[in-house]
């Protein structure tokens, strides 16, 4: 899960507000839009919200109440939004409707599954990987996960455990008693897919470096580690959470990080084209509609003007350590927030204000 409050308001040019969701999501073709309606007296919006969840809506399983506040503004007499709403968060072990279930229980309106965006949601672009046979790891309905972002030939770490019960030796309990022969009849495996953060981590790490050792096959060996090795995709490199708990441990790299990033992109492929600009040919389009994307921080997470920010530097005044993708070089300024403020209502109210609408 997200451990930083951000509430991200994106603003977009006249016409179907979904493609805002779809751009922030880096998806293509069909959007969401349903779950938001403008009344006869106002303008078609031209700005939206992506939404973290937990530190801004709840901690743990509480809402926080400045949530419910933020939504009475949000949402009509007909219980429908004023304007659109997308959640964004880092959790993948959970089914898309299942979450919008839990936020719809959670915040009194109905939520669409469309609008609920997963942090494995953007793998739905990484097609060239969907018909391989690929090593899924984490928790929650793994399978049914994969195969919805489209993966059709995924192996769980339990199925290869059984095939190859000698590579899982960590656990004394489920440690074979006697050795088992060898199996040549497992098909290869073609990558690795990483939904999110799994139970027995062991188990996991084990087998996954197992496979990627033997260049997908776990039951041989190689003189040498191949090079370059299988592919791994991995949703979710933020590894905090801070939940009920008393004891945040800060992380800008993830929410703050990610949003500005975002709106750095807008701002070059404004200039330049997407088409210079997609990750391995991903992207060919510009997302058009979408102009800007602003990071707020809410202080109901795990930052808090009243101990040291995030992005200061720790103790000793070495940099904070960049948590980030390798593929994307560290900025300091990008840790910044635009804004920051106490919670998500006064965020909602702030937005409000700048684009001219009633509170």
């Amino acid at each position: 899960m997200a451990v930083l409050g951000l509430f991200a308001a994106v603003r977009a040019a006249p016409g179907p507000w979904q493609r805002v969701a779809c751009a922030a999501a880096g998806f293509r073709g069909r959007c969401p839009g349903k779950g938001y309606a403008v009344g006869r007296a106002q303008s078609q919006p031209t700005f939206g919200f992506l939404l973290d969840i937990d530190g801004v809506l709840v901690r743990g399983h509480r809402v926080i109440p400045a949530a419910l506040k933020a939504f009475r503004r949000l949402v009509n007499a007909q219980g429908k939004l004023r304007v659109p709403v997308v959640f964004v968060t880092n959790a993948g072990n959970i089914l898309q409707h299942g979450k919008a279930q839990e936020l719809s229980a959670l915040l009194g309106f109905k939520v669409e599954p469309d609008q609920v965006i997963l942090s494995h949601s953007p793998m739905k672009l990484f097609s060239q990987y969907h018909g391989k046979r690929m090593i899924v790891s984490g928790q929650g309905p793994l399978v049914e996960n994969a195969q919805i972002l489209g993966f059709k030939n995924v192996v769980t770490v339990d199925e290869l455990r059984m095939a190859f019960p000698v590579l899982d030796m960590v656990d004394l309990q489920r440690r074979p008693k006697t050795t088992p022969l060898p199996r040549n009849d497992f098909p290869a495996i073609e990558g690795v897919l990483l939904l999110g953060e799994p139970v027995r981590w062991e188990t996991s790490l084990q087998l996954i470096m197992d496979v990627l050792l033997s260049n997908g096959n776990p039951g041989t060996g190689l003189a040498t580690a191949p090079y370059p090795h299988l592919p791994v995709l991995a949703s979710n490199m933020d590894l905090l959470w801070m939940a009920e708990a008393k004891m945040p441990s800060d992380n800008p790299m993830s929410d703050v990080y990610g949003a500005n990033l975002f709106n750095q992109y807008l701002k070059m492929a404004k200039h330049e084209g997407a088409e210079k600009l997609g990750a391995s040919g991903l992207l060919k389009q510009r997302p058009s509609a979408t102009q800007s994307c602003a990071s707020i921080l809410v202080c109901t997470g795990v930052y808090s003007p009243k101990t040291p920010g995030s992005t200061e530097p720790a103790q000793g005044g070495e940099a904070p350590p960049f948590h980030g993708h390798r593929d994307f070089s560290f900025s300091p300024g990008l840790i910044e927030a635009a804004h920051i403020v106490n919670d998500v209502d006064e965020a909602v109210q702030l937005v409000f204000h700048k684009e001219g609408w009633a509170l």
